[in-house]
């Protein structure tokens, strides 16, 4: 173990305040002066900080039936009851796994170990805590439902892992997360207000046969059950875009809130995007004879006879016109070339002028103006 960490299970101070104690030159081990943080402490040394020798403290875990009214603080500057005015003074430097607000009841851990605390207070561990839940109006199956569907709210992502009724008014809610107020401020949203609150389970831990303001201490077996126990595994459902906010209630205040601005991802349109005003796009759009294309003749005023429009070398499209003078357009035809090989310089049927196979053959030759006769120093 090391050195600060030692120090800090000792009382004598937190880990960084352990540090700054070390490097001070107030601590020895065995009647050497220690000033490296890296030292590891045996079970056998003896620490000694400023003359006076430390013992680590034995592993304590209290489990506590907290009232309502008392607060889960080592003091208050208004002079309120908290829940270390419960327990004896050689409990008193335990720290509380957790917190319950003044209105809340149940169970509520105070140890020593800081394994213990991490294991059951972060949400990756997967410690379960079960409350039971008093409302002022009568409940239903869609209350519950939005209850673990989750929601947004001041504190961030709301949402609980198992929720099921127990009458009329009365229900049970089972969380892994513990956001501030969570339970009161999701109910609170849905409209309705707690009338009380009471925390009935830790992981296996029940609250059964532990009267209000009551505490016992767990045993080495008991305390090694909360290790024992497997964190859950949250499932990861894929889902589409649509899905994702669909029915996740936001009740952040509007300041908070992502506000989509004009022209995102969502609503922008492509580049050089316009809009059609509900008619069809395509040839037929294109060659109406409402609106012709844009530098082309309309239908009506080519040749009556239906004569092919000049197309391009691959491929030509033509009009044709019927007697109830509606023009169709048939879809164009291609050919292939006949070779796919050139030679370097090949002779066309139709211009008789040379031309050069096409493709890439380097950049473009500049044509120079033809030159006189050179003019040298005999000519002068």
């Amino acid at each position: 173990m090391r050195l600060n960490r030692y120090l800090s299970q000792c009382g004598v101070a937190s880990r960084r305040g352990a540090e700054e104690i070390i490097l001070g030159g107030r601590v020895s081990i065995n009647g050497h002066l220690i000033t490296e943080l890296a030292t590891k402490v045996l079970p056998e040394d003896k620490v000694v900080v400023d003359g006076s020798p430390v013992r680590a403290e034995t592993p304590v875990v209290l489990v506590l039936n907290k009232p309502k009214g008392y607060l889960c603080s080592r003091g208050d500057k208004h002079e309120r009851m908290t829940i270390y005015d419960l327990l004896p003074l050689k409990y008193q430097n335990l720290h509380h796994v957790g917190r319950l607000d003044k209105e809340s009841e149940g169970l509520i851990l105070l140890t020593n170990r800081g394994d213990l605390s991490h294991r059951i207070i972060h949400p990756s561990q997967g410690a379960e805590k079960e409350y039971e839940v008093v409302v002022d109006q009568a409940l239903n199956p869609g209350i519950m439902a939005k209850l673990v569907k989750g929601m947004m709210t001041e504190e961030g992502f709301a949402r609980a892992e198992r929720t099921w009724m127990d009458g009329d008014y009365r229900a049970h809610i089972v969380l892994k997360m513990g956001l501030k107020r969570q339970i009161r401020m999701m109910l609170y949203y849905l409209g309705y207000e707690v009338t009380r609150l009471t925390r009935i389970r830790i992981g296996w831990l029940k609250l059964h046969g532990l009267s209000k303001g009551a505490y016992k201490e767990l045993t080495p077996t008991e305390v090694e059950r909360f290790f024992k126990e497997e964190p859950a595994k949250p499932k990861l459902e894929r889902k589409s875009a649509e899905e994702k906010d669909d029915g996740i209630e936001d009740h952040r205040p509007a300041r908070k809130r992502a506000v989509k601005r004009e022209g995102s991802a969502e609503t922008r349109e492509p580049r050089g995007f316009k809009p059609t005003g509900g008619k069809k796009s395509g040839p037929t759009a294109r060659f109406s004879e409402e609106k012709p294309a844009r530098g082309k003749k309309s239908p009506s005023s080519r040749s009556s006879a239906g004569k092919p429009t000049r197309g391009k070398k691959s491929g030509s499209a033509s009009w044709s016109s019927s007697s109830d003078d509606k023009p169709s357009y048939s879809k164009p035809s291609y050919s292939k070339p006949k070779s796919k090989t050139f030679s370097s310089r090949s002779r066309s049927s139709e211009t008789g002028r040379d031309e050069k196979p096409r493709g890439r053959s380097g950049p473009p030759t500049r044509h120079q103006a033809p030159r006189g006769p050179r003019r040298g120093p005999s000519s002068r």
